[in-house]
This record gives C-alpha cells, structure tokens and sequence, in this order.
C-alpha cells in the first residue's frame, strides 16, 4: 500500500512515518507540510491512502479534500477528537488521535487492507462483467431474416452496415437483415476484433486485406472478398493507430 503523511509538525510526520516502517506491505511516498504542498504530491504519485492533520496554518485537511478531483482512502491523524464527526462525513477511513498509539494505527492499517482488498475484488468482478457483455470473434449470434435463420460466428461476419433502422449482416455469400441499430451492435462488439469505419459500417479487422488513403484524410479498406468500405476522416487516425500504421 502506497502512503503520503500529511502533517505542518515536523515531529509528527516523523514519528508516523517510523510507526508506519513497521508495516512491510506499507510504502511511505512523500510527505508533506502544507494543503498545497500534499496536493500536488498526491496529484503527481497517486497514494491509496494518506495519512492526513486536519489543523493546519492557511487551509485544513477538509479544505484539502475539496481540491482534490480523485480522493484516495483517508485516515485523519489529529490532536482534536471533535473533527470526528465531521471526517466520517466525508468518508474518511479511519480517524486516529495524536500520539498516535501503534496498537490503533495496527485497527487502521487493517481495515484499510481489507477495505483496499475489497475494492480490488469487486473492480475484478466489474471488469469480468464488461468483458461478458462484449462479443468476439469467438462468439456466435442468431441471425434471423424473413423465414431463414443462421446461427453465425461473428469469426465470419466480415461487415456489419446499416439500413435505416436495420442492419445488413455479411457473410459467406449472405446479407440478411435484422432488426437493430448499429449504435447498440457497435457496443455489444470487441473493439479489439470489430471496428466503427463510419455512422453506415462496423468492420470485422481480421477481414481487412489492403488500406489505401481517400479524399479528405479519409482511408478506403478493402476487406476479403473485394468488398471496399470508406473510414471516415475522423475514425481514421484511430484506425491507422490500431492496425499500427
């Protein structure tokens, strides 16, 4: 875990920064003297916790907090304990009362390890549910127009394009069309495999057999089978960025 301690007192910073040493899996990064002095220091190396005086000359460690766009996990060290109530309010971890006894620093570190693993667990579940929702090349779909159905891998599908509120579905010698809009296809699809050429077209990339420049900054790519579709001036820089061009 990556700390700044936060504190005008000298002394202070000091004999937190010894208790802190105590903890293996804590890294002290800095510290400070000053709201400004920490601002910047927690802007520039992005600590999971600090460590944090609320009385301090000129701004308090509440008016800190109001600076700062990303907060990271705050355990406020203070001689005054009736800053309590208000450091709770503003989701503090931990608030611990000068000198700082090493057996509550020991509660603090704790539930800021559980606290920290946690958010770990659920940012992981988070990421797993984002990934379920996009489809690759891996992925087959159903694929329904008029009386003919397909179920099709989207390995196959070498271009989605447009059509008024349809979408006309590419593959083999097949162009059916189904009833959704490309806006939403285009946020089910791996961006990593499928990509937006234009408003009309999604393209599979691992069907792209040549790339030429077009008129106005824009590119032409020919896909697998001659099909040759525009990627508009604007999506072209992504594009030439992500085929390492």
């Amino acid at each position: 875990m990556r700390a700044i301690v936060i504190d005008d007192e000298r002394l202070a910073r000091k004999e937190l920064i010894n208790l802190l040493a105590q903890f293996d899996h804590v890294e002290v990064l800095a510290e400070a003297n000053n709201v400004d002095d920490a601002k910047e220091k927690i802007e520039a190396l992005a600590p999971d916790v600090v460590f944090l005086d609320i009385q301090m000359p000129e701004k308090t460690g509440f008016d800190l907090l109001e600076e700062l766009e990303a907060v990271p996990h705050v355990i406020f060290t203070t001689a005054y304990d009736e800053y309590a109530i208000k450091a709770f309010q503003v989701n503090a971890l931990d608030y611990l009362l000068k000198p700082v006894e090493p057996a509550r620093l020991q509660e603090a570190i704790n539930k800021l390890s559980q606290t920290i693993a946690s958010s770990k667990q659920e940012q992981a579940a988070a990421a797993s549910r984002e990934s379920e929702k996009k489809l690759g090349l891996d992925d087959q779909v159903f694929v329904k127009d008029g009386d003919r159905c397909w179920f099709v891998k989207l390995a196959n599908v070498r271009l989605f394009e447009s059509d008024g509120n349809y979408i006309k579905v590419y593959f083999d010698s097949n162009k059916p069309m189904i009833h959704k809009s490309l806006n939403a296809l285009d946020e089910r699809l791996d961006e990593k495999s499928f990509f937006r050429a234009s408003r009309k077209h999604i393209i599979n990339l691992s069907w792209v057999e040549g790339i030429e420049p077009w008129f106005n900054g824009g590119l032409v790519v020919t896909l697998k089978g001659g099909d040759r579709i525009e990627v508009s001036r604007r999506q072209a820089s992504r594009f030439k960025e992500m085929m390492s061009l």
